[in-house]
């Protein structure tokens, strides 16, 4: 028993707090160990947050600052806060209370309810959406499936947003959000779901947080045992944020500041839940005290897959863009990643699964790989050609395509229309195998245009559509085949699938696989109209779907492939082009350099307390050590400085505009009497046209050029990268 208590399932506690302390690197010791005060941890992806707040609260405890009983840490989900109370076991921290929100305010809740308000607490319900079901009957409102999930998803939203049925369209407008249905009658559904709920005597999830609030608000008494019980607090993902949470949080601290949050503005991408960042970004002005540290030493991916991460966010735009974290990669190089076009998607979905199929051979586990894709409805073309590869693999965060209800409804009317067909009116008028399921599938809510709104009407949508594209893509493979073949071929594709339980590729879409990695990651289907979706209109739509993507490229620890399809289907228009976002980052496109991150490395600023007349000043904050853009590695040769990468690192230089400098150069240098280095050296020349700068902010950046040659020079330089012959090149010829 002895030797158990020191393998790796059960390894041994640190045998003091300052052991706690070991292996952390600078940033994260900082987190561990700033236990006072409002403290605020931007972790970039791949960071090591968990590790640092949970070596934080060890660190509290071992030392004897922090008592676990009064701690309490909350986070989005029960995996996330069940590996947070692990990992602090193994620190020798048992006691801490690590709970999601919704867990710590039902505990207060069961226990303060007899006090606070008398009685039996309500039951809550189990599912919102017969609840929904029957407000719509009530209101005699006809919802189907997807109907329901969306209305339910709407009152959810007005909830945590603390959003009351009479405010519900007017607040929709505000928020720039599209609703499913007409407003005012998504309120009067509202309105009547909470009416059947206090005639039942129940209540739901959001209720918890909700009365939470009201009772720590009314009762002062039991808001200050709360504030008794627990005096320091931390919580995670804290960029995902509800209103509803964000003032319970304010209600569990009273007017202390003992609060440690972390996240990361560029992983914000469930807003359409009520998650909003702002709070996190304005975190500093709501505790000008607050000491900032920046995680930003990316333990997860190879510097491959960082640069590309940190390209596709230097393209960004928005308040979260400007706060962006520039990450440094600290694993050794890995492969590039891959950038594929293919003609059509059952090709895309073929050279995926082709690939996958080498890769396993060549010794990658399966549970090592993972394809994600934007939508749900994406998956089962991804499925079929894993299957036919013989890969094994499984489905996180969707149902399986033909277990979905609508799929299973659809092949229902398939198969009927089919037995049936000459006695249906809805197949009159069809001409072809097409047409007929066009038919068949219209009387399931299929349309020749897809529903607004990114809900559950528009997935179920997405499944029919999947199912007219199969069969426009059988009869073309088929010509002359019926109805009936159609639907044994459905039968055949749906037996053929692995069971759900198969320890194999990871199938997920973007949101699902957030949190979690793999060693390898195909992102598919990475064409505009997917990626970003169509229905994202707006500049905030667009920057979260750019945020959703970097989540996925960050999901990579060692290699990376990218593909896109230029049609849909076989025989179609190439008329796709990649997503924007890929602009200026695949070889051979052309885009915005973007810009340098607001505050992008790593590091600590202190809040501003004010200091006593005669007080030291505090010490200067040193200069962030140059690293390359490429790689990330410490960069010490002048000549790599400049730059600003390894001189064996690849570089993207346009060949172009580094003549034209070099033409532009030697003018002015004969202009002067000296020689051509004195102007700019090669190396800033190289530097400048592997950035190619927009405006002056981003060419003073440039070492070597500085503010006296950005003054002589700068209007010059930025025409020569604009396209257009600066001064000097006009005087040479």
């Amino acid at each position: 028993m002895t030797a158990a208590t020191h393998s790796p399932l059960f390894p041994q506690a640190p045998d003091s707090a300052d052991a706690v302390l070991d292996g952390l690197d600078p940033e994260q010791r900082e987190v561990a160990t700033t236990l006072r005060g409002p403290v605020c941890v931007l972790a970039g992806a791949g960071t090591g947050k968990t590790r640092a707040i949970t070596h934080r609260i060890a660190y509290g405890v071992r030392a004897g600052i922090l008592q676990p009983s009064t701690v309490l840490a909350v986070t989005f989900t029960n995996r996330a806060a069940g590996e947070m109370r692990g990992r602090l076991r193994q620190l020798g921290a048992g006691g801490v209370q690590a709970r999601t929100f919704h867990s710590a305010a039902l505990r207060q809740l069961q226990y303060f309810w007899p006090k606070a308000i008398g009685g039996a607490m309500p039951r809550i319900v189990d599912r919102k959406i017969q609840l929904v079901a029957d407000a719509a009957a009530a209101c005699r409102i006809r919802l189907d499936r997807g109907e329901l999930r969306d209305v339910t998803a709407e009152i959810e939203w007005s909830k945590v947003t603390q959003t009351v049925p009479a405010d519900y369209a007017a607040a929709t407008v505000g928020a720039g959000r599209a609703a499913p249905r007409d407003p005012a009658e998504i309120a009067q559904l509202y309105a009547a779901y909470e009416d059947l709920k206090r005639g039942r005597g129940v209540i739901d999830f959001e209720d918890v947080l909700l009365l939470t609030v009201a009772v720590l608000q009314d009762r002062h008494d039991v808001a200050e045992q709360v504030r008794t019980q627990y005096q320091h607090f931390v919580v995670d993902e804290y960029q995902d944020v509800s209103p509803l949470q964000q003032r319970l949080l304010e209600l569990w601290l009273g007017d202390r500041e003992d609060l440690c949050v972390v996240g990361d503005a560029s992983q914000t991408i469930y807003s359409f839940t009520g998650a909003t960042p702002d709070h996190l970004l304005d975190f500093r002005l709501r505790h000008p005290g607050a000491t900032v540290v920046k995680l930003v030493r990316d333990y997860r991916s190879t510097p491959q897959v960082v640069h590309l991460a940190n390209g596709l966010l230097a393209q960004a735009r928005g308040r979260a863009a400007d706060h962006r974290l520039e990450l440094l990669s600290q694993r050794p190089a890995g492969p590039q990643p891959v950038y594929t076009a293919y003609t059509d998607e059952p090709a895309e979905a073929e050279g995926a699964a082709r690939r996958i199929r080498e890769l396993v051979d060549s010794g990658v586990p399966a549970a090592e790989i993972a394809v994600l894709f934007r939508t749900n409805s994406q998956s089962e073309t991804y499925e079929q050609a894993l299957a036919d590869a013989g890969v094994p693999y499984q489905l996180r965060g969707a149902e399986r395509f033909f277990d979905r209800p609508e799929v299973r409804k659809a092949g229902t009317a398939l198969r009927g229309a089919a037995r049936f067909g000459n006695n249906d009116a809805l197949l009159d008028d069809t001409v072809d195998l097409p047409s007929q399921v066009r038919a068949v599938l219209s009387g399931e809510g299929w349309t020749n245009q897809p529903p607004a709104g990114s809900g559950a009407v528009r997935e179920r949508w997405e499944s029919l559509a999947a199912l007219v594209n199969l069969a426009q893509d059988f009869a073309a493979a088929k010509p002359g085949a019926t109805l009936g073949d159609l639907v044994a071929e459905l039968d055949e594709r749906a037996n053929a699938q692995h069971a759900p339980t198969v320890q194999g590729v990871t199938l997920a879409s973007l949101h699902s696989a957030k949190g979690l990695e793999w060693d390898v990651v195909f992102l598919v289907g990475l064409a505009e109209g997917m990626m970003p979706i169509t229905y994202a209109k707006t500049e905030e739509q667009i920057e979260e779907e750019r945020r959703l993507l970097y989540v996925g490229v960050t999901r990579a620890r060692e290699r990376l492939h990218l593909s896109w399809a230029l049609a849909r289907s076989p025989g179609g228009r190439a008329s796709r082009r990649p997503s924007r976002f890929l602009d200026g980052l695949r070889p051979g496109s052309a885009g915005s350099a973007g810009r340098a991150a607001a505050g992008g490395t790593g590091g600590v600023e202190r809040g501003f307390t004010g200091r006593p007349a005669g007080a030291p000043a505090p010490r200067r904050t040193q200069r962030a050590p140059a690293r390359c853009r490429v790689c990330g590695r410490t960069l010490t040769d002048a000549g790599e400085m400049k730059l600003m990468r390894c001189e064996d690192c690849p570089s993207d230089m346009d060949e172009g505009v580094y003549e034209r400098l070099r033409e532009w150069r030697a003018v002015q240098a004969s202009r002067s009497g000296q020689p051509a280095y004195c102007v700019f050296t090669d190396k800033t020349l190289m530097a400048i046209a592997e950035t190619v700068p927009e405006d002056e902010r981003d060419l003073v950046r440039i070492p070597g050029v500085g503010t006296r040659k950005l003054s002589r020079y700068g209007a010059d330089v930025l025409a020569i990268c604009a396209g257009q012959e600066g001064e000097g090149g006009d005087e040479g010829d």
